[in-house]
């Protein structure tokens, strides 16, 4: 059997071949540690990417589970997974560990939230968004922001695929770019649907950039948000190479999320359902009826709209509201708020 070191260098021999790597850029990613947030379709896709090009250490988290209708794009996952409702990290680990035993795998079942983020992404070297929303997005800009260390935004819905990156001190930051989230109804991929090909291309893109700053390129890093519809072929960039300077987060440094006043309180509410306050965020309910209908049973008044999944039943009122029925779990309302209303 050949020794460890040269089996390292056959592994990742044709990636070493790449000359603006090479061995001393190979030597940077075997000793860097990248978190995900998220370990969906765009996570999954980056962390197996990250795992095969050999980063030493990889922080998965995620506070879903796998389901069946995750197989289509979630490239981690196996029918056995979705068969034992795995939660997603956990499964990640164990895939990754089946392919690369050298990559150390810190799997998190758990909500990323400003009482564990620091906690969570200790250590880490640059921060990697694969979440559903940007509630957590723009925690993590606080976080990164704050404790200076690099991120990349990405995201996939439909066949649009978009990223940045977010280098703290040089380029704009999320809230530069996006100084209030998005209101009303967002997509989602339970609503909208999505390619698999817009999530892989979301997630090489990514990766690439994380691998180009951990090796040191750091002039080949894309300083612009890039947008990409595969369907439409289109295509359009928009320069992020400075900080805006009355930027609240990387200019005044008022980091609301990480004080929790950007999210949404979440309680629970009498016998098994938990309430969701969002605030002042309007719904169109009819519109929302049409979105949701193909996805369980729906009614709806000029109030309130009530949607029927399984053994949960999510009540949506007008101002953004809910309270979902079923479970007293935090982490699964918020789960099933952001895939089917957004956040």
């Amino acid at each position: 059997m050949p020794a460890p070191s040269q089996t390292v260098r056959e592994r990742y021999s044709r990636q070493v071949l790449f000359s603006p790597i090479g061995p001393e850029g190979q030597d940077r990613i075997e000793n860097a540690h990248v978190a995900v947030v998220g370990v969906g379709a765009t996570g999954a896709a980056a962390a197996g990417l990250l795992a095969r090009a050999g980063v030493g250490t990889l922080t998965l988290i995620d506070r879903d589970f796998v389901e069946e209708s995750n197989l289509q794009r979630q490239v981690l996952f196996d029918e056995t997974d979705a068969r034992d409702s795995l939660p997603k990290s956990e499964a990640a680990r164990r895939r990754i560990a089946a392919f690369n035993s050298e990559t150390r795998v810190r799997a998190h079942v758990a909500d990323l939230v400003p009482a564990n983020i620091h906690q969570l992404l200790s250590g880490s070297d640059i921060v990697l968004d694969a979440t559903d929303n940007f509630e957590t997005r723009y925690l993590i800009n606080d976080y990164a922001i704050e404790q200076s260390k690099p991120w990349i935004y990405a995201a996939a819905v439909g066949s649009y695929a978009v990223t940045m990156n977010i280098l703290p001190g040089e380029t704009a930051c999320l809230a530069c770019v996006f100084p209030e989230p998005p209101s009303g109804a967002i997509e989602t991929c339970d609503t909208a649907g999505i390619l698999n090909t817009a999530v892989n291309l979301a997630a090489s893109i990514e990766v690439t950039e994380a691998l180009k700053w951990i090796v040191g390129a750091r002039d080949k890093l894309r300083r612009t948000l890039l947008s990409c519809d595969l369907w439409s072929n289109e295509r359009t960039e928009i320069a992020t190479a400075t900080p805006r300077e009355d930027c609240a987060v990387c200019g005044d440094r008022n980091f609301r999320h990480l004080r929790c006043e950007g999210r949404p309180h979440i309680t629970l509410c009498g016998r098994n359902s938990v309430q969701i306050h969002e605030r002042s965020r309007p719904i169109d309910l009819a519109e929302m009826e049409l979105r949701l209908a193909p996805h369980g049973h729906v009614q709806r008044n000029d109030l309130l709209l009530r949607f029927q999944r399984g053994e949960q039943t999510l009540t949506l009122f007008a101002d953004g509201r809910a309270i979902i029925q079923g479970t007293t779990d935090p982490i699964l309302a918020r789960t099933l708020y952001a895939r089917f209303i957004g956040s």
